[in-house]
């Protein structure tokens, strides 16, 4: 009869709810009510609630119990990925916990997690201390808790004090990436799809697939730096594989994705095959929806003419023979019409004050870092003023937007003389999506002072110390001026490109000119010669004079890469000084749209029809036409041939688009997007 009594007294567990609904309080607080996820999802060092059913009333002064947290294959208390969390004041671990509420048999947990905890995927267990030792409830995978970086609180170091900023950088799904030219911007929207069934659990695995240390998993800088490594494939099977060739036979075009969520799922499905294929703006798009997915605030931030020094100087050397034509062979440096990598905010506790904030982080495989293709995180307040000397990749962002591009004359006995610099060119405009509309922001001015202030050549001293190399040489200013204006161009039409001359001397001037077309790849790499003329101009004293050069869609229209671009250099010789003018210009060709038309009921789990229409304006067929869309919270994506009407039914309410792509090999880059409002 002793022992009966005895076991009555002990608790018993009867259920242990997470309270994981959507609508109940923990999603509501921690911001988490939009993951497609049945589990319970909570950010750390705030605090979330459990209820816990005994088989009768709870008594402080003699009932004791703890809720257990375990992460990983053999956790230990030490490493941080075995918690036990008490109820009571008097006995606290590295978690607090209270009773928030008792009722009846019923009581109600608070637990807060500390700010430095590991971040993903715990197990939870309750415990009981009874006469014959502890009793634990079995392993429940409902009740499994997802714990992330959380910048809502101040505790933790990717706090963001800005409530419409951490609104745009980890709630908003959709994204705008600006491309093309900094004097003719293109953008493109993306469905970041942070939120998307299987998307956290694929963001996990990246962690996982690393063999990342669970103990680092709690270090914003390690997860942010690994991250950055493991996005590409060049040293670790990482997620995406780089492709700038223009064959893309075993996979998607670059420019064909709409959006993450596909490339992440395919990822983790095939359980780390790389996918095929990336460029700039892919990397840094699916970064972003890891930052997000995580906690971790996040953009994606394009730099116009973005410098890829080949040899760690900040000059980007442009060579010509000694008439002043162009040497292709021996232009190595190539300068990026643009590059898109990441920011990620948070504290930096391993830098001195004034360096926490946006740092960059990149994806695209450019460059080593400690021995792999990675990049970041780079403190931006560091990169503006000079101050490269601080981990982690500072001097090579500092050059992508403070290279000088220096025009070399090579001489007939071989060395180079410095006949022309322009200090302007590279970094010329850096942008990032609007908070919480689709404008544009320019945060040229987080990265550098402006060209020529004081700030700047102080900037520049200070980088200088720190071992980047600039030209030197005082090149004399020629008193004659050649500009190529921006052209609007649509892809198919003939054009004619204007080199403007201006003659500043009262004297006659006459130049023998080389103008070349060039259709580039976006990271400035040449694929094919276009045009090549030799006008010769004559400018009486202070004249300024017009010349026209027609560019024949014959003798560019087949030899166009996916971005269509035209490089356009302008060099010549100035007959009577000696002197040599430069004149650079990037044309972007305008592909046709995609017209995306929505028809149907815009609510919850009703039908709704979309439409997609596409003119051909060539005269030749388009064949094996790839289409692609997407819509986060409407439709998931979906890809098609090229008559296409598509239903679906909206999975929740608010303000979304529908974004579509149109790939083939004669065509890249077509797009089309439409904004649609569900009701509930």
């Amino acid at each position: 009869v002793k022992k009966a009594n005895l076991q009555l007294k002990f608790l018993d567990i009867w259920d242990v709810d997470v309270l994981k609904r959507p609508q109940d309080i923990n999603k509501q607080a921690h911001h988490t009510h939009l993951y497609s996820s049945d589990f319970l999802i909570v950010r750390r060092a705030q605090e979330f609630q459990i209820k816990i059913t005994f088989d009768r009333p709870y008594k402080p002064a003699e009932d004791k119990f703890a809720v257990e947290f375990v992460i990983g294959p053999s956790p230990q208390y030490s490493k941080g990925t075995y918690i036990p969390v008490f109820p009571t004041e008097e006995r606290q671990s590295v978690w607090r916990g209270r009773i928030v509420e008792t009722s009846d048999n019923v009581i109600t947990m608070g637990i807060t997690t500390s700010p430095e905890c590991i971040v993903g995927k715990y197990m939870i267990y309750v415990s009981v201390v009874t006469p014959y030792g502890i009793r634990r409830t079995r392993r429940e995978p409902k009740s499994d808790i997802y714990i992330l970086f959380n910048p809502w609180s101040p505790a933790d170091p990717v706090f963001l004090d800005d409530e419409e900023e951490r609104e745009e950088c980890i709630m908003n799904e959709l994204g705008i990436i600006y491309h093309g030219t900094y004097d003719d911007v293109s953008e493109r929207a993306w469905n970041y799809g942070q939120f998307e069934f299987g998307v956290l659990d694929a963001c996990l695995f990246i962690m996982d697939k690393a063999d990342m240390p669970l103990s680092n998993r709690g270090d914003v800088i390690k997860v942010t730096r690994v991250a950055s490594a493991m996005l590409n494939s060049r040293d670790d099977d990482g997620v995406l594989v780089g492709n700038w060739s223009g064959d893309y036979t075993y996979g998607v075009p670059p420019t064909s994705w709409t959006g993450s969520v596909e490339i992440l799922l395919d990822y983790a499905g095939s359980r780390g095959t790389p996918v095929c294929y990336a460029q700039c703006w892919v990397y840094a798009a699916v970064f972003n929806t890891f930052l997000r997915c995580l906690g971790i605030p996040g953009r994606v931030v394009t730099n116009f003419f973005s410098a890829h020094d080949n040899d760690g100087n900040l000059k980007m050397d442009i060579i010509l023979d000694e008439n002043g034509k162009l040497d292709r062979n021996r232009t190595k440096d190539s300068i990026w019409n643009y590059h898109c990598w990441n920011e990620c905010f948070m504290a930096r506790s391993d830098l001195p004050p004034g360096f926490g904030g946006w740092q960059v982080v990149d994806a695209t495989p450019q460059e080593t870092s400690d021995g792999m293709f990675r990049c970041g995180p780079a403190s931006v307040a560091a990169v503006k003023h000079g101050q490269i000397c601080y981990p982690f990749d500072a001097p090579f962002v500092f050059a992508e937007v403070n290279s000088d591009v220096i025009f070399y004359r090579r001489q007939k006995d071989g060395t180079l003389e410095a006949v022309k610099v322009n200090q302007t060119h590279v970094g010329r405009m850096v942008l990032t999506k609007a908070v919480l509309h689709d404008g544009r922001r320019d945060i040229t001015d987080h990265y550098k002072f402006p060209e020529g202030s004081p700030e700047e050549r102080r900037v520049l001293e200070k980088a200088e110390e720190f071992g980047c190399q600039r030209e030197k040489a005082s090149v004399p200013q020629s008193d004659v001026e050649v500009e190529i204006p921006n052209l609007d161009v649509r892809v198919g039409d003939n054009f004619d490109v204007t080199l403007q001359f201006k003659n500043n001397s009262d004297q006659r001037r006459s130049a023998d000119v080389y103008i070349t077309g060039t259709v580039v790849y976006y990271t400035g790499v040449p694929s094919a010669e276009v045009l090549f003329k030799t006008p010769k101009v004559k400018l009486e004293p202070l004249q300024s004079k017009d010349e026209k050069v027609l560019v024949r869609v014959e003798d560019y229209m087949h030899k166009l890469v996916e971005q269509a671009n035209i490089h356009f250099i302008a060099t010549g010789k100035i007959k009577e000084t000696g002197q040599i003018i430069t004149a650079m210009k990037v044309i972007t060709m305008h592909n046709p749209k995609l017209i995306v038309k929505v028809t149907g009921s815009p609510r919850v789990s009703e039908e709704m029809y979309v439409s997609v229409e596409f003119t051909n304006p060539f005269k030749f067929s388009l064949e094996n036409v790839d289409l692609r869309m997407e819509g986060p919270g409407i439709m998931p994506f979906k890809r098609t041939s090229i008559t296409w009407i598509e239903t679906f039914s909206p999975r929740r309410a608010g303000s979304t688009k529908l974004i579509a792509s149109l790939d083939c090999a004669a065509l890249r880059q077509v797009y089309g997007e439409t904004e649609l409002t569900i009701q509930q």
